[in-house]
């Protein structure tokens, strides 16, 4: 068994260095890699001759004196085997190489030992990395296409690029580009074109393109020239319209279609008469459309109307406080509208403003727009302007309301005015879809008993039958101790104490006219449009053509079997607003055709549509200035005042309106404001005076305002009240779209200052003691008095005989005074008020005021304490009455009871001076 053991590993040892001795060369060095038939892996780049080769080529084992290329299984190997130390070995390219000629390459590799043996053979795997050296290229210099216009289309044109890169990376295409802008133009990453939006040839006859193509590398190709050629097509409508038309303020008449055209190559027949009707949207615009923004006063003084018209819905502001509780939209860009909400909103209007008895002739006129409003009963009444029974009663003597689409006016007459037993006509009914189209219109009703008109939108309603309908009724029967109540936007009820029947809806400008009627020409210009479109001249008009107008001009139809002509006269078809500060916006167009063919068919041709865009007016300035202090003596104030004497007015042209207010309020007992009233009237203004101020109204030049607001005088009977007072003015233009600033103006009362006297002593009220010199305390004498009566006592007796000197020397000049006075006292009492003159009630003249001094000191002490404390008192109290006041009116009512008392004590228990001797 033992000997058969050792040959069996006989046999496998000499088994193992047989095969070893097929694999290696004893003693050749051997390559260091795990597994020769795997062998090397190399990466170069184009650029590069250095290979990176895995694993590193290393031999082992014997030492080596260089490596060999020995196999070549493509032919060339362009490489070189470069020994290093330790055995390495670094493999390099002969050549830098190019990845687009060959991309692999495939050799084996021997490491040669110093002895001159061989090791085994290892493959190289060599790889050549591929560089981004070359970009995208077209396969066309450039593309041509033509297509339809209107049309959307998949595929317009397909662009291709290649590129010889040697790999994906570089070598394919990845993304298209069109880099021309603003193109109704995409392309996709195959190279397709395709358009976004349907083109227009007389937008554009031709589109060009540029597009460049990007490899995955994002390497960018040169430009490629797309050029997408529009075919006119034929097809039934307007070409050539803008797409918008903007518009400047006070640009006049600018035409809107310059180069409009009519196509009719799709109508199936021959064209008997063609009709176009181009319509201006305004009814978004103020009411109905862009109106001059003056006060109703303003509006009719421009149309020439008479101003006694009196505005019940006034912007609130100082002497219109009544319409503050309204809802209102401010009027800044366009008119001036209040808001009625149908159950709560109402207003009251004062006894002062409008007199509420209505003669045989007036006109009532107002702005409203109203629509029909769903699930409301018919019978339910809206009313815009009523006059009833202020309380016990609910009687309408005279109203203005909406019931079921019907515009009404209730006329009672009183039983003063005739017979109790005849029925006289009492409320007009006047069916009217305007009254209920949710639009604004105009509404005037001419009365002259018992002939009413009614003008809508400045045109009379011609009279149909059973509309108006006309209802007879009984005079209203006789009642005392009873007034009546005047409402905007419902009814008092006065059993209720309550208001009822609300309108639902929009005013403005409602007026009443008293003694008059309304010029049906003035109407017609209140309702007339700023904005409208203008229409071609007459001239250009062809035998066969007609020009129709509606009364806004916001609709001009042209008609007629000349379609060249009709394309001219629609191509001068313009918009003008003759506003110097239009309502900025949008005003939508639309142009309507018809073609009528031989046989009587319609064709009808779709609508065309754009937009006048009217731009926004430079915001005009308005300055007020002049001097902001001004004092003033007590005459100037008694004759009047001029507050606004040097008033400068700069920035417009025009004005509507100026406020000057005052604070505190004016006293009415001793204050005035006045204005100009004949001037006033001359001009056309309007002037309101309460005791907030003055508020001038009227469109006029600024010239005319500053010559009527430098005549406002102020006038106060008694300044010396007063410290000063303030004034503020604002002017404002277009019903207070555009204001001025605040212009405060300050009067300042000068107050006479005291005279100085004898002794440097003060000569006024109670000013006038007498102290024996026994009793006069430090605090009255002076410190160098103090300092003689130190000095002995002879000192002392010289000062008190001088001063009784004095005081003798004073009396007798007070009594030749009070001498003048007594010829002349009303004069003096006047002048008691500027706290100049002398009050003598507390001084006395006596034979021996040496031996009464002590007596006459206290009883004058006390009386001078009791007066000082009331007058501080008094004072006291009127200097809350506010920052400026120094008295109250009140004063003047115990001011002459207090004088008489002052003159009984005088004459009871003092002695004057007999002048007779004098």
């Amino acid at each position: 068994m033992l000997v058969l053991r050792v040959l069996s590993v006989f046999t496998v040892s000499l088994c193992y260095a047989t095969t070893s001795t097929e694999k290696f060369e004893y003693g050749a060095p051997r390559l260091d890699i795990d597994n020769l038939e795997n062998g090397y892996h190399g990466l170069v780049k184009e650029n590069e001759t250095i290979v990176e080769v895995t694993p590193a080529i290393r031999a082992v084992g014997e030492p080596v004196c260089g490596f060999r290329i020995v196999n070549k299984h493509h032919g060339e190997a362009p490489f070189d085997i470069v020994s290093k130390e330790n055995g390495y070995a670094e493999l390099r390219a002969r050549r830098v190489l190019n990845c687009e000629k060959r991309r692999n390459y495939k050799f084996d590799i021997a490491a040669v030992g110093c002895n001159g043996k061989q090791s085994t053979n290892a493959t190289v795997h060599i790889t050549v990395s591929d560089v981004n050296e070359y970009a995208p290229t077209f396969s066309e210099p450039s593309y041509v296409r033509q297509v339809d216009e209107g049309r959307i289309y998949r595929e317009i044109v397909r662009v291709e690029a290649t590129d010889r890169d040697c790999t994906p990376k570089f070598g394919d295409v990845c993304k298209y580009e069109i880099l021309t802008s603003d193109q109704p133009f995409v392309i996709d990453m195959d190279g397709v074109i395709r358009n976004t939006e349907p083109l227009d040839y007389e937008r554009s006859h031709n589109h060009i393109l540029s597009v460049v193509a990007y490899d995955c590398g994002m390497r960018q190709s040169l430009p490629v020239m797309v050029t997408i050629k529009v075919n006119r097509v034929c097809r039934l409508g307007w070409r050539g319209l803008p797409e918008r038309v903007d518009y400047a303020p006070m640009t006049g008449k600018q035409e809107l279609f310059p180069s409009a055209g009519l196509e009719l190559c799709d109508v199936p027949c021959t064209v008997r008469e063609l009709r176009t009707r181009v319509d201006l949207a305004t009814r978004h615009i103020g009411k109905g459309c862009d109106r001059d923004t003056y006060s109703v006063q303003s509006q009719r003084k421009l149309c020439g109307a008479s101003p006694s018209a009196v505005d019940l819905l006034p912007n609130p502001g100082l002497g219109a406080e009544w319409t503050k509780p309204l809802i209102s939209d401010e009027g800044h860009e366009s008119d001036q509208m209040f808001e009625f909400d149908g159950s709560s909103t109402a207003v009251t209007v004062p006894k002062s403003v409008l007199d509420h008895n209505l003669a045989s002739s007036f006109t009532i006129a107002t702005w409203m727009r109203h629509g029909q409003h769903s699930g409301q009963d018919k019978h339910v009444k809206e009313h815009i302007l009523c006059s009833a029974d202020d309380h016990k009663m609910n009687r309408h003597h005279y109203a203005l309301f909406v019931r079921n689409c019907r515009l009404i006016l209730l006329l009672r007459r009183d039983f003063s005015e005739g017979d109790l037993n005849i029925f006289r006509p009492a409320e007009w009914r006047w069916k009217l879809p305007q009254a209920c189209d949710d639009q604004w219109h105009h509404y005037a009703v001419n009365v002259r008993f018992p002939d009413v008109e009614l003008f809508v939108d400045g045109q009379i309603f011609h009279t149909e039958k059973k509309n108006p309908e006309v209802i007879d009724d009984w005079p209203l029967h006789p009642t005392k101790g009873i007034n009546t109540t005047l409402t905007v936007g419902a009814c008092w009820q006065g059993s209720e104490n309550k208001m009822k029947h609300h309108l639902k809806g929009y005013l403005a400008g409602l007026s009443v006219l008293i003694g008059e009627t309304e010029k049906p020409e003035v109407l017609s210009c209140l309702h007339q449009c700023k904005e409208s479109l203008q229409v071609p001249a007459m001239e250009l008009l062809q035998p066969g053509m007609e020009l129709l107008t509606n009364s806004d001009l916001t609709e001009v139809t042209v008609e007629g079997d000349n379609r060249t002509n009709l394309e001219t006269l629609v191509r001068k078809i313009g918009y003008a607003n003759s506003r110097e500060f239009p309502t900025p916006g949008r005003r939508n167009l639309r142009l309507t055709t018809t073609v009528t063919c031989d046989s009587g068919k319609m064709v009808k041709v779709p609508d065309a549509q754009t937009y006048v865009m009217v731009l926004r007016p430079q915001t005009p300035t308005i300055n007020l200035n002049g001097t902001g202090n001004m004092a003033r003596k007590y005459e100037d104030f008694r004759m009047g005042v001029r507050v606004l004497a040097d008033v400068r007015i700069t920035g417009e042209q025009k004005l509507d309106k100026c406020s000057l207010t005052i604070y505190p309020n004016l006293n009415p007992d001793h204050e005035n404001l006045s204005v100009p009233e004949e001037m006033v009237k001359r001009l056309g203004m309007a002037a309101r005076v309460s005791k907030d101020g003055v508020t001038i109204t009227g469109s006029d030049m600024v010239y005319n305002y500053k010559q009527v607001l430098r005549q406002i005088v102020y006038t106060n009977r008694k300044p010396a009240y007063y410290l000063n007072r303030v004034f503020k003015l604002t002017c404002s233009e277009l019903n207070g779209r555009f204001t001025s600033n605040e212009y405060v103006q300050t009067l300042t009362v000068i107050h006479p200052q005291p005279k100085e006297q004898v002794a440097h002593a003060t000569i006024n009220k109670h000013s006038v003691e007498l102290r024996p010199a026994s009793i006069i305390s430090q605090d009255y004498i002076p410190t160098d008095h103090l300092n003689v009566m130190a000095t002995g006592g002879s000192h002392a007796v010289t000062i008190i005989v001088v001063v009784c000197v004095g005081f003798l020397l004073f009396m007798i000049v007070l009594g030749v005074i009070r001498i003048r006075a007594a010829h002349h006292r009303n004069a003096a009492e006047e002048t008691q008020e500027s706290e100049m003159t002398w009050d003598d009630s507390a001084l006395t003249i006596t034979v021996n005021p040496m031996e009464n001094a002590e007596r006459r000191l206290q009883g004058e002490t006390a009386e001078y304490s009791d007066s000082e404390s009331d007058s501080e008192s008094s004072s006291d109290d009127d200097n809350m009455d506010g920052p400026c006041r120094l008295h109250d009116s009140s004063e003047d009512e115990d001011e002459q009871p207090a004088r008489s008392r002052k003159r009984d004590y005088q004459n009871v228990s003092q002695l004057e001076w007999d002048h007779s001797t004098m």
